[in-house]
């Protein structure tokens, strides 16, 4: 194995292992020459396809699928070297296998976590309800009014202009405008159900919080940190109303 190979194959090591300090001493890692434009090279190569397996191997653990970190990365330098055990479309009828398993245990895991969070959600939302200063509508929507403002109210095929914060009921930030410090402009009738009924309530300068039931927002679908079933809380200040729908 030539010094590329050797240098790449020790970085996925590395990276693979770091997390595992029961198994390894960092310590012992040998540290290698990283001068050449090559050796920084072939270093972030392995490092970051180190990192990548790693960030693959935790997602398998987390639906139960456990991984032998040792063999895993036997197999990568023996790949390196050109004397895998397995030719390439044994390596590809596995891992197709190793997919459709993934696929099945993390829908259950899923399923098992959404319906855990169906029932967080209507207890939380049950226990909001009593406060004074929160109004629930018709739909399942709750809003409480921050700072309200005299001024036009948005209908939903207006566009407006928003600072938002969002989390889920258990304080955890899945997305805000505030943090990023730009607005959000959008067609209110293209945003989840919760938001288009919500703002329409809203008079232009006002600023709300909306506690929005999961079949308002997401339902069972799954978007990025927020998880199937989720039920959303966003504070939003409405800024303007854009566009008037009539004038589109």
């Amino acid at each position: 194995m030539n010094k590329t190979l050797s240098v790449l194959a020790l970085s996925v090591v590395f990276g693979l292992t770091a997390c595992q300090n029961e198994k390894v001493d960092t310590m012992t890692v040998e540290q290698v020459s990283l001068e050449t434009d090559a050796q920084k090279y072939s270093y972030a190569l392995g490092s970051n396809l180190g990192t990548y397996i790693k960030q693959q191997s935790q997602s398998y653990e987390e639906v139960g699928m456990t991984l032998d970190q040792d063999l895993l990365v036997k197999a990568v330098v023996a790949s390196l070297a050109d004397k895998s055990q397995m030719d390439e479309p044994k390596v590809q009828e596995t891992l197709q296998a190793m997919q459709t398993e993934f696929r099945e245990k993390r829908q259950v895991v899923e399923q098992k976590a959404g319906e855990t969070n169906k029932v967080e959600g209507m207890e939380f939302l049950a226990k909001n309800a009593e406060r004074p200063e929160v109004t629930m509508t018709d739909s399942g929507l709750q809003y409480e009014v921050l700072q309200e403002a005299e001024g036009d109210k948005p209908v939903a095929s207006d566009t407006v202009k928003v600072h938002y914060h969002g989390t889920l009921i258990n304080g955890e930030v899945f997305d805000s405008s505030v943090q990023r410090d730009q607005p959000a402009t959008f067609p209110l009738n293209r945003v989840i159900a919760g938001w288009t009924e919500g703002l329409q309530y809203m008079s232009v300068g006002s600023k709300y919080k909306f506690y929005i039931p999961s079949e308002l927002a997401y339902g069972e679908r799954a978007q990025g940190s927020i998880k199937s079933n989720s039920t959303l809380i966003f504070e939003v200040e409405l800024l303007a109303i854009e566009t008037k729908g009539d004038a589109k």
